[in-house]
């Protein structure tokens, strides 16, 4: 079966998105079609989005599916005239949050992601720029100013999962390649051993990590299954033996990894 399902939103759709992504993912058998609207802000604009729903409703022959967090009634009473079954987020949550709260909503576009106090947007810049500056392997005299400091071998979600985590939490995440030579040391490499309350280490199954050093470096040394094996075994036993924490990334998307890392290490996050 295949259905179209679309995420739509009067600001960025990152909210419609996350919240239809994980509903969606519990129907495996369902083939999706994943449409992202932004910025609908107008009439003019929700009427398109209702005509981008009637076209994929023929083409399909099935109701597409919409996630919504419109906060304009006008333009949510324009969608929910399409073809379409929409799943409404603000109307499914805001009656009962304004009347347990005894107010009305301010139903404003943006508030979800707004940059609110100015001193939390400078934050979230800062932890993005700490994470580009200490990526790879850079900036290590910095590192003493990191919240948390990712180590693996090459490919195995650090600097994904850094940049991930400062733009979305404000952590200022540096991370570390483990090279072959750090891997052949008898501990940890010697400019991270005094940093070794923030290290948290990511690894993966040499199969998952041979599949992605190949799309990187195809038919290559650095790609071969055995080297992947080889890597990964030594990286865990690092782990193990100087006793830092790790994830093994193998199956999971950024967002798991970081909210993983979050939890598992006990990390602040800044509230925006």
């Amino acid at each position: 079966m295949k259905r179209t399902a679309f995420f739509v939103s009067d600001h960025t759709a990152i909210t419609a998105e996350t919240f239809g992504r994980s509903l969606l993912s519990q129907f495996e058998s369902v083939t999706f079609e994943r449409v992202t609207v932004p910025f609908v802000d107008s009439e003019a604009k929700a009427m398109d989005t209702c005509r981008n729903i009637a076209e994929a409703f023929a083409r399909d022959g099935q109701a597409p599916l919409v996630f919504s967090t419109l906060t304009d009634e006008r333009l949510r009473q324009i969608l929910e005239r399409s073809e379409a079954v929409v799943f409404d987020l603000f109307e499914a949550f805001l009656d009962r949050m304004e009347t347990t709260l005894g107010q009305s909503s301010a139903q404003a576009i943006g508030r979800t992601h707004g940059l609110g106090d100015a001193t939390l947007g400078r934050g979230r810049v800062e932890a993005l720029k700490f994470a580009i500056d200490c990526d790879d392997g850079i900036g290590i005299d910095a590192y003493d100013k990191a919240d948390i400091i990712l180590i693996g071998v090459s490919r195995s979600g650090k600097t994904p999962a850094s940049l991930f985590l400062a733009l979305h939490y404000g952590i200022k995440a540096a991370n570390y390649p483990l090279t072959e030579e750090d891997l052949n040391l008898s501990g940890l490499p010697a400019g991270l051993r005094k940093h070794r309350k923030r290290l948290f280490g990511l690894t993966m199954t040499p199969e998952r990590l041979h599949q992605l050093r190949e799309e990187r470096r195809p038919a290559s040394r650095y790609a071969a299954l055995e080297q992947c094996r080889s890597e990964i075994r030594a990286a865990d036993a690092l782990f193990r033996s100087a006793g830092i924490p790790y994830l093994d990334t193998s199956t999971m998307s950024v967002e798991e990894i970081s909210a993983n890392i979050l939890h598992r290490k006990g990390l602040k996050r800044m509230q925006w």
